[in-house]
């Protein structure tokens, strides 16, 4: 598991599953002859996205960005389609670290589309339940009213089997929300309604999570927006908003869905000038 260590803050990623998606969604109108320079593509046109959540040990308290892809949840129906090839092993990640699901006392949810929010629940005797059961589950409020009642584009990324078994544990905010004194959980829109990032600051250093505004390092560029996202130019201004100013502070970027960079630093040039690779 890779560790990035900033102040008195670490940040470990746990596995949480691997998907192989279509690059042309993944990067909607950009041509392929210019992504593909960017991102490997398989013959298949497929990239490896991984679905890897963040734990961060902050004030004696577990954090939990995103949840994973879940184990048992997919029929084989949708882990073709997904290119799933690796479920969720997010159980044995945190044993190694000496801790339990039981032990995770926040989950910030970036938005709750099934590739981030599938391992919030898993099937026991028969019936689905809570994973971390003693956790608060943090969305925005626009994202938890579209979980539950999604329209006729998104009710095929959402679904009851992720919310109906935690909805007594999510807690709602509306525009931005401060966690623990330094995670801040800021909602912008674009991906989805609802979608929010992440900015973190701990002695004088930031880190931001861009979510699905920007799944790989090779959508840094503005106008490199997903065909996934419900709200595009939405998309575009946020990125336009965050990135340049996040570049000029030396901030990290760090990554969810990225198989080969965990976290990054460019310079003014869009040069990488600090990176924690996959290994």
């Amino acid at each position: 598991m890779e560790k990035l260590t900033v102040g008195d803050l670490t940040i470990t990623w746990l596995n949480g599953g691997v998907t192989n998606l279509d690059g042309g969604a993944m990067f909607g109108v950009v041509p392929k002859p210019l992504w593909s320079k960017k991102y490997p593509v398989n013959d298949n046109n497929q990239i490896e996205l991984r679905t890897d959540p963040m734990l961060l040990q902050i004030n004696k308290k577990n954090i939990l960005i995103e949840s994973g892809i879940g184990k048992g949840k997919l029929t084989e129906k949708q882990k073709r389609n997904f290119g799933v090839a690796g479920e969720s092993q997010i159980e044995e990640s945190l044993e190694e670290l000496g801790l339990s699901v039981s032990d995770i006392d926040i989950i910030c949810m970036t938005h709750m589309h099934f590739d981030h929010a599938s391992g919030l629940t898993k099937w026991e005797d028969g019936k689905l339940v809570s994973v971390f059961s003693n956790a608060i589950i943090y969305t925005s409020q626009i994202e938890w009213n579209e979980m539950r009642e999604p329209n006729i584009r998104s009710r095929n990324t959402y679904w009851e089997e992720n919310w109906e078994p935690v909805q007594e544990q999510v807690k709602t905010f509306e525009g931005n929300i401060m966690i623990e004194d330094c995670l801040m959980m800021t909602h912008t829109g674009g991906h989805s309604d609802g979608h929010s990032i992440i900015q973190i600051e701990r002695d004088g250093q930031k880190l931001i999570h861009m979510a699905d505004l920007m799944p790989t390092h090779a959508h840094k560029n503005s106008l490199w927006v997903l065909a996934y996202d419900d709200y595009p130019m939405t998309s575009i201004f946020a990125k336009e908003n965050y990135i340049p100013s996040a570049i000029h502070e030396n901030t990290w970027f760090i990554f969810y869905h990225d198989a080969y960079y965990r976290a990054l630093k460019w310079d003014q040039d869009g040069n990488i000038i600090d990176e924690l690779k996959k290994e």
